[in-house]
């Protein structure tokens, strides 16, 4: 029996020793408590909407207060004009615009109706269908608040919602660029990452370290066929969203492709750097698969929006290329919009690219020697 409790006690010798064990263990399940805790949620909160107010009188003023200081929504801009909405839209920087038609008080008194139109960004069918809700329900405590103050059962404030980009919020166009997006990163990122450390496990790493081949020539021979590979992966996705769900690309197709070719390069270079500092194909393919793949459905936008996650957690994803490519895929494909409102998020992407190449680089020439 003593025997048996020594190779207990060494057994748990051995996992404490072992750090990459004690994460596993301990620090991942955690951090995810933390996400779902924190980071997931279907609550409103902070969504950042803009006015176009074309009445300007007390009772707008006081309803635009009543929407902004409830807590689900931030007040961003107003408006001047109806040709100001789809520009902000596009801009990824509200997600609604509210519009107060012209003498909306008068109309109010005089008639007892007045319109007010939600218009919101159905490039995101969730949280398009999150702000027209609880901007409605606004609305109708506001009603109610109104007929109790005024005594008149006829006065209203009527609501009407319209949708941009996607008017009948088909929840495709929602899935299939965020289906894109964990495709290419599990295809280029899961299947670079185990490259070097498969040629270390099968004993061929000596005959790399042997040839003529510089580092960065074996770190692109690597990565060139799935580069070429993952590119006929994403023209047939693409070919399949069209054909199959309906989901046009409205925007320029050769800059799509050209956002599909830095993402793709991207993930591969992240894989290979996964690739050089993992010992085992088996620690490779967890670091790809809880590094890449949660954080792409988690932290990205792609399903829970980043409104309503925490400002730490804002920052925290903000480390990850996912989030910046499913902003582009959306722009370009639903609001087909230019490269003029996607350079910053591009520009973000190929600092990752370039980053995770000189890491790869660098860790690579770091085991040659």
């Amino acid at each position: 029996m003593k025997r048996f409790w020594g190779f207990v006690k060494k057994e748990f010798l051995h996992i404490f020793r072992d750090f990459r064990t004690m994460i596993i263990i301990f620090v991942i399940p955690a951090a995810e408590i933390l996400l779902f805790g924190f980071v997931v949620s279907t609550d409103l909160k902070n969504a950042r909407v803009a006015f176009l107010d074309l009445s300007g009188d007390e009772i707008t003023r006081q309803l635009s207060e009543k929407i902004c200081s409830s807590g689900f929504f931030r007040k961003s801009e107003d408006l001047l004009s109806f040709n100001d909405i789809d520009r902000e839209l596009r801009k990824n920087k509200i997600k609604a615009v509210i519009v107060f038609e012209e003498n909306f008080g008068s109309k109010l008194i005089g008639e007892g109706k007045a319109v007010m139109s939600i218009i919101a960004d159905g490039s995101e069918p969730n949280m398009a269908s999150l702000v027209t809700n609880y901007a409605s329900a606004i609305v109708a405590d506001f009603n109610n608040r109104l007929i109790q103050t005024s005594g008149s059962v006829n006065i209203l404030v009527q609501p009407e919602v319209r949708m941009f980009y996607n008017p009948s919020l088909k929840s495709h166009f929602m899935f299939v660029p965020g289906v894109i997006t964990i495709i290419m990163t599990l295809v280029c990122a899961l299947m670079t990452s185990i490259t070097i450390t498969r040629e270390k496990e099968f004993g061929t790493m000596e005959v790399l370290l042997v040839s003529p081949l510089k580092p960065i020539q074996i770190i692109l021979g690597k990565v060139i066929p799935y580069f070429i590979l993952s590119i006929a992966d994403a023209i047939l996705i693409l070919i399949l969203s069209w054909f199959v769900f309906g989901l046009p690309i409205k925007g320029s197709i050769i800059l799509l492709l050209a956002e599909l070719m830095l993402y793709i390069l991207m993930s591969l270079s992240i894989g290979i750097m996964i690739s050089t500092i993992s010992k085992t194909m088996q620690q490779a393919i967890f670091i790809a698969l809880v590094g890449m793949l949660l954080p792409t459905i988690l932290l990205s936008g792609f399903i829970f929006p980043l409104e309503n996650m925490p400002k730490g957690y804002d920052w925290f994803s903000a480390l990850f290329p996912p989030r910046y490519f499913i902003v582009v895929i959306k722009n370009i494909m639903i609001k087909g919009t230019g490269f003029l409102y996607v350079w910053k998020e591009t520009l973000i992407l190929l600092f990752f690219t370039v980053t995770s190449i000189w890491l790869s680089i660098r860790n690579f020439k770091v085991r040659l020697q």
